[in-house]
């Protein structure tokens, strides 16, 4: 049964045309995700949907008695009353025993709110979102409407977000970035792009195989008419006269062609990697420590940070990931300890919030306040160029910043980290606010980027996709080191839970017996399972000693290759020849990395036994 049908609504913010002709249902049942570049609408439709906007076109119809529950982007709040008191305000449930005021405590503690008396006015911009998220989901309604419910949230409150969704009895809309979330729960996919909306019955995997098939068939079907035009434009030129109604047809069927909506083919941001060389000493971090009152966020931290290293840092919201980045950055300074960064280093650090944008600045100046050009692999790219790449036409180049959508100012915030050439990437949140075309391009360029990658996020997938080793905050200060992606972080906690299940059960059974024996031992036991000292051999040292080197050489040897196979780019027999040397040389690489990567942590662990 339909709950709500939008017919043929457009919107335009003065010349900028949003959309037009979209047409909608949302029917009972319907679990429904909107996606689409940033500021091609997305949050207008919404707004309109809920009711909160007019269309200037078109029609939104709804079901009688109707209740419509709406997250806004930037969410308000009566600062006369507590947080409680805003998140509870004029609820009603049909329910009479259901007690709202104890789910709402609860809600807002496991969403990282542990008082929720507070006055709204004192809590952060991510607190603000969460609150809200809790009164909207408790509002009685047949439809929610959610603008990126999933932005500020952990990996557990997304999941935890995920089940309330599943049990959610009507139907939602919403927007997000995060596409295992949009896995899990969606049903149908609506597709905001260039003023135009495609609907598909499928969750995000689906989607995207179904988003290809309709691409390839629309190119096919302009292929045919383009082939069709042509007949029909031949016939027109050889002065045919409208005198029968069968020239009559056939310039109807011109027109028609002439004037027909041509399928645009979908832009996405090109990114070029654009690097600075860096040196052998990179980012160190010797003993790193920092508390906020009697909070410790970090405890006795140190790691160096190798050439190519991918970072993940995980950890619940407020737990001090942004303050180790700012540290490493040198934002702010460790209460103890110190960061060492190598002479070549050149930071491009992603912050959480944009910074400040001049409004009246237009766009083009902005990036050339960094750099006129840049120059890449590809050869030199002016900052013009560079905005176009990033869905910046000539248009938007000479428009002030204050036009742009919010989405669209984290889009350029990017482009002029880019712009800066940096060896070292740090990205605090890099996929909050950014569409999912444009995280899809910047984790491709992440992946080839030649240099540090430090990414503080909750995105499950961009996690997965990116990086080879994750830092956990545990609490109290404590970061420890997970090898691998997210998923294989969650493999391992989850082994962990089962063997300490395993291992207490175990435990209980032998107790006695366990007890019996240490007694008789007269202590002797624990000295006997004592793990012998460890050392490294003579010939483990002596490479220990001379290995950093060695893989400087290698990699020396593997810049000389490429530079040959560039200059004998015409030979094939010596192409051939140095390709195969190059291969080789990789490979070697690999294996001294592998065991540099075996003899350092040995190394720590000999220093810590």
């Amino acid at each position: 049964m339909n709950l709500l049908v939008a017919e043929n609504l457009g919107k335009s913010y003065g010349p900028n045309e949003l959309f037009r002709e979209v047409s909608l249902g949302i029917n009972e049942g319907d679990k429904c995700g909107l996606i689409g570049i940033n500021g091609t609408g997305k949050s207008t439709l919404l707004k309109i949907l809920a009711g909160e906007e007019e269309a200037d076109e078109g029609s939104v119809t709804m079901r009688n008695g109707l209740r419509i529950a709406y997250l806004p982007q930037t969410p308000e709040f009566d600062e006369s009353l507590t947080l409680l008191q805003n998140v509870i305000k004029d609820k009603t449930h049909a329910d009479a025993y259901r007690n709202l005021e104890g789910e709402a405590r609860a809600d807002l503690i496991k969403l990282g709110i542990p008082e929720p008396d507070v006055n709204p006015a004192h809590l952060s911009g991510g607190q603000r979102k969460r609150a809200a998220l809790v009164r909207t989901l408790l509002t009685d309604s047949d439809i929610l409407v959610l603008d990126e419910p999933t932005n500020h949230l952990d990996a557990e409150m997304t999941e935890w977000l995920e089940a309330t969704l599943k049990a959610y009895k009507g139907a939602f809309i919403c927007i997000t970035h995060d596409r295992y979330f949009l896995d899990e729960v969606t049903n149908k996919i609506f597709e905001l792009d260039k003023g135009r909306l495609y609907s598909y019955q499928a969750n995000y995997s689906k989607f995207i195989e179904l988003k290809a098939e309709r691409e390839e068939s629309e190119l096919a079907t302009e292929r045919k008419a383009k082939t069709l035009f042509k007949q029909e434009l031949a016939w027109m030129l050889r002065g045919a006269r409208a005198r029968t109604t069968k020239q009559k047809a056939h310039i109807q069927r011109f027109e028609a062609l002439r004037d027909r909506k041509k399928p645009v083919e979908t832009e996405n941001v090109e990114m070029f990697s654009a690097f600075t060389r860096m040196g052998r000493k990179t980012l160190e971090a010797e003993h790193v420590s920092k508390s906020y009152g009697d909070k410790c966020v970090i405890a006795d931290f140190s790691y160096i940070f190798l050439q190519n290293e991918r970072i993940g840092i995980v950890g619940p919201n407020g737990c001090g990931k942004s303050t180790l980045v700012k540290i490493l950055t040198g934002v702010i300074p460790p209460d103890s300890g110190k960061v060492e960064a190598g002479i070549t280093l050149k930071v491009g650090y992603f912050a959480q919030e944009c910074e400040f944008m001049e409004p009246e600045q237009r766009v083009i100046d902005y990036i050339r306040d960094t750099a006129e050009t840049i120059y890449t692999k590809e050869g030199p790219v002016t900052a013009s160029r560079m905005c176009e790449r990033f869905l910046f036409n000539a248009d938007k180049q000479y428009s002030p910043i204050g036009k742009l959508s919010g989405g669209e100012k984290r889009r350029l915030y990017l482009l002029k980290i880019l712009m800066e050439a940096p060896n070292v990437l740090v990205l605090d949140e890099p996929t909050n606010d950014l569409d999912i075309m444009t995280l899809t391009i910047l984790e491709d360029y992440l992946v080839s980027f030649e240099g540090i990658i430090i990414a503080v996020s909750h995105d499950r997938y961009f996690l997965d996709k990116l990086v080879n080793r994750i830092f956990v905050f545990k609490g109290n200060g404590v970061i420890e080191q997970s090898e691998g992606n997210y998923t294989d972080l969650k493999e391992k906690e989850l082994e962990r839970a089962d063997e300490a299940k395993n291992t207490g059960s175990d435990s209980a059974k032998n107790a006695g017996k366990a007890s019996g024996q240490n007694s008789e031992s007269g202590g002797a036991s624990w000295k006997t399972n004592m793990p012998k000292k460890l050392k490294m051999t003579y010939a483990e040292q002596k490479e220990f000693e001379t290995i950093e080197d060695d893989l400087a050489a290698i990699e020396d040897r593997i810049k000389a290759l490429e530079a040959e196979i560039e200059a004998s780019a015409t030979s094939y027999s010596k192409l051939n020849e140095l390709m195969e040397q190059k291969n080789a040389a990789e490979a070697e690489l690999e294996a001294k990395t592998e065991r540099w990567l075996y003899l350092t942590e040995l190394d720590e662990k000999i220093k810590n036994s």
